[in-house]
């Protein structure tokens, strides 16, 4: 049978589809698989070898719709179901199956707090889009593949970083996720132990701010790597300290102990670091018992409210203290 998946974006989202990726090639019997997304993503699956074939969403829509009805798909699964997506299953004219993306509940949680979304993660949910086909959750967790020419090697590090660092991620696409840069910097003057920023060319400027608290201990490696080159950074850290963004579920794939920091977001939204059934140390980091939270399901750029309670009451002394705790296991 030939498969169409589809999932536009982001990062963070596109890992989380790979259990059902992996699953689908390995219990369907000659599976065909075939990955749709966004170009500007193409170096997240790129690597992975569950995937037969590629295709990408550019400026070209007419062509990319052609290109997809000369495969003569089977079955469509629809990870992201939107707009694009159902012009596509129009175009394409082949059974789909599409994943539930419970907006209403969300919409719900976020407008009047009031929570009727199931105690299920994002990935199980994606997995009822392949009940049909008799596809299980292998419980191996989330797949990310690094191409052997973007591994790092010790000289692409400061030597004081050559015997062990924390990641710490700054990153995240909206900037109610992210704390603030006093309290990024104060975590960093708390740890005691060498640490590699992580982020976006975005992030570079901020990463040198935050890094001036001690320019030896604390390296910027925001916007200095590829991709897969920061997965690789993450892949070689102790453990990671992010926010609620695509590097914490890369993290989450390469089986490291995770230290999550919410803001405006909720792990109850059901995307929190996923191992399967791997035990890996995982602490989740939030300000609990505040009415506006969660104010999105996604961010904002900045506080609706104007307090950004979320971020700037998070006690930072006790995320280092708990960090220092695992530098020593």
């Amino acid at each position: 049978m030939r498969f169409l998946i589809i999932r536009f974006s982001s990062i963070g989202d596109i890992v989380l589809t790979t259990p059902v990726i992996r699953c689908i090639k390995l219990q369907i019997p000659k599976a065909e698989v075939h990955f749709l997304t966004k170009s500007s993503f193409k170096a997240v699956t790129i690597a992975n070898p569950y995937i037969d074939h590629f295709h990408y969403l550019d400026n070209d829509w007419d062509q990319m719709i052609q290109s997809l009805k000369a495969q003569e798909f089977d079955y469509i699964i629809d990870l992201h179901h939107n707009l694009r997506t159902a012009k596509i299953k129009r175009a394409l004219n082949v059974k789909a199956f599409s994943f539930n993306k419970l907006n209403i509940k969300k919409w719900l949680l976020t407008a009047f707090k009031v929570n009727r979304l199931p105690a299920i993660h994002i990935v199980d949910r994606c997995f009822e889009t392949v009940r049909t086909f008799g596809v299980v959750n292998d419980g191996a967790g989330l797949d990310y593949f690094i191409p052997k020419e973007e591994e790092i090697t010790l000289a692409d590090l400061p030597y004081a970083h050559s015997f062990g660092y924390i990641g710490l991620v700054i990153g995240a696409a909206h900037a109610t996720k992210k704390l603030p840069v006093h309290q990024l910097k104060k975590l960093c003057s708390e740890l005691h132990h060498p640490i590699i920023l992580l982020g976006g060319p975005e992030d570079r400027a901020i990463g040198n701010e935050i890094a001036s608290v001690d320019d030896v201990k604390v390296y910027n490696a925001c916007g200095k790597f590829t991709l897969n080159e920061s997965a690789d950074i993450v892949r070689h850290a102790k453990f990671i300290i992010t926010h609620d963004t695509g590097l914490m579920h890369i993290a989450a794939a390469l089986k490291k102990p995770i230290i999550s920091i919410w803001g405006n977001t909720i792990p109850e939204f059901g995307m929190t670091p996923y191992y399967g059934s791997h035990l890996v140390k995982n602490e989740i980091i939030e300000v609990n018992n505040l009415s506006c939270r969660p104010c999105s399901k996604i961010g904002y750029n900045k506080c609706p409210r104007k307090h950004f309670n979320c971020m700037e009451q998070q006690n930072v002394l006790q995320i280092a203290a708990l960090a220092e705790q695992w530098t020593k296991k």
